[in-house]
């Protein structure tokens, strides 16, 4: 038998009620899959709760679905909150998002660094990504995507978690290698820079509010690769 298709629903779901899907989806059910009364599915609202349904009715924008029954998912492991600094690029921010939340990072928050070049997001798109991504990967928590916050923000934000970490370029300051320094017992949070890395007095602010430096490895990577390195090394450890 095969898979059923995942969708993904912001609301409550309850056993023998029914639900109507956004547009958007309905027509993707009905004009792409094919699918029809009587067809089943899997409903999930990225917040853990899981239901499998039915479809009642279906056209090309209105599909209603009986719940038959729901389940609720507890996280797995220790949480990764991942905070960059976006680069202009639309295309690679999209694919950083994509990959980011396949590998089950909790929250990506975009920070304004001196150096940042992305200053302009589209909340909506990016949100239909990781509802796309949790889908595509069996999930069933979406990450948070938070407002484009100051780096004094952000650290702000993340004071409580427990394991701080700053990947950043400078030769100046001593850094230990981050499989060295990633604990898998403790949520963490750690700051990738622009692609002109973050500016000295920065990573001596993270540093003065306990993020410990860290290496990514002896070549220069991308924005969009030194953050999916860190959240692929997490996901294995976690």
């Amino acid at each position: 038998m095969s898979e059923l298709h995942r969708f993904f629903y912001q609301g409550a779901m309850v056993a023998k009620g029914v639900v109507e899907l956004e547009a958007d989806t309905s027509k993707h059910i009905w004009q792409v899959l094919r699918m029809d009364e009587g067809d089943r599915l899997v409903l999930t609202d990225g917040k853990g709760t899981v239901a499998n349904g039915e479809i009642q009715y279906v056209q090309r924008h209105k599909c209603n679905v009986l719940i038959l029954d729901t389940s609720f998912q507890e996280r797995n492991g220790r949480e990764l909150h991942l905070c960059v600094c976006f680069t202009k690029n639309n295309a690679r921010n999209e694919w950083l998002l994509e990959k980011a939340t396949e590998l089950g990072v909790s929250s990506i928050t975009p920070v304004q660094s001196s150096r940042s070049q992305k200053t302009h997001i589209r909340y909506d798109r990016w949100g239909k990504i990781l509802q796309s991504a949790i889908l595509q990967s069996h999930q069933s928590y979406l990450p948070e995507l938070t407002s484009l916050l100051t780096l004094a923000e952000t650290i702000e934000l993340y004071k409580a978690i427990p394991q701080k970490l700053i990947a950043h370029c400078a030769e100046d300051k001593d850094k230990m290698q981050l499989h060295k320094m990633l604990k898998p017992t403790e949520d963490s949070v750690i700051f990738i820079g622009p692609e002109g890395d973050f500016s000295p007095d920065e990573v001596n602010l993270c540093i003065s509010n306990g993020y410990k430096p860290v290496s990514l490895g002896v070549q220069r990577l991308r924005t969009e690769t030194a953050a999916i390195t860190a959240a692929a090394y997490f996901n294995l450890i976690s």
